[in-house]
């Protein structure tokens, strides 16, 4: 989420026609269209954030600027060359990282808070918990994990730390209730 990402259709021979095709998840189909000859490029139901970006010697590239939850599906370009019809498929996925919270509830505990992330977050405990999780999803396609540490044992330090292990990255925080 926020990053822009640039896809590319193979190029073999002269190019004379470029499409994609973009299916989000959600919402309807978009195509652009390039044709070389005229050097005119159409757009049909896109955003704003996805357009052409022409680089020297290559062929015109697809970027996406500022992704968002909305741009994940498929993306397929057909390319009209010399040499002849070309096709390549991309299915975008888009991460979205937790905002980590941690406090201390009314008894004295540690909860912590992996809020909005796609894919779920995965939370543990240093020292070690036999907490659960608990997954409140979003409509938007991301969900919250909340965990409450529940000591293993009663000779437990005062200091508590979340790890939240993410494919957008990992983190953790300690706290001390």
């Amino acid at each position: 989420v926020g990053n822009s990402s640039v896809l590319t259709c193979p190029l073999k021979g002269n190019m004379t026609l470029l499409k994609w095709t973009i299916t989000p998840k959600a919402g309807g189909p978009c195509t652009l269209v390039y044709r070389v000859d005229t050097n005119v490029t159409h757009r049909t139901n896109c955003s704003d954030n996805i357009n052409w970006t022409f680089r020297a010697g290559l062929p015109p590239a697809l970027e996406i600027r500022q992704v968002g939850i909305a741009q994940e599906g498929n993306y397929s370009c057909e390319m009209a060359t010399t040499e002849g019809n070309f096709h390549k498929m991309y299915h975008l996925t888009v991460l979205a990282p937790p905002r980590l919270s941690l406090s201390c509830d009314e008894q004295g505990s540690p909860v912590c808070e992996a809020a909005a992330g796609k894919p779920p977050a995965q939370l543990s405990w240093l020292p070690g918990s036999s907490s659960t999780a608990e997954e409140k999803c979003h409509d938007n396609g991301t969900v919250t994990v909340l965990s409450k540490f529940t000591a293993c044992s009663t000779n437990v330090t005062n200091v508590t730390t979340c790890m939240v292990s993410h494919p957008a990255g990992n983190w953790s925080q300690s706290i001390a209730c």
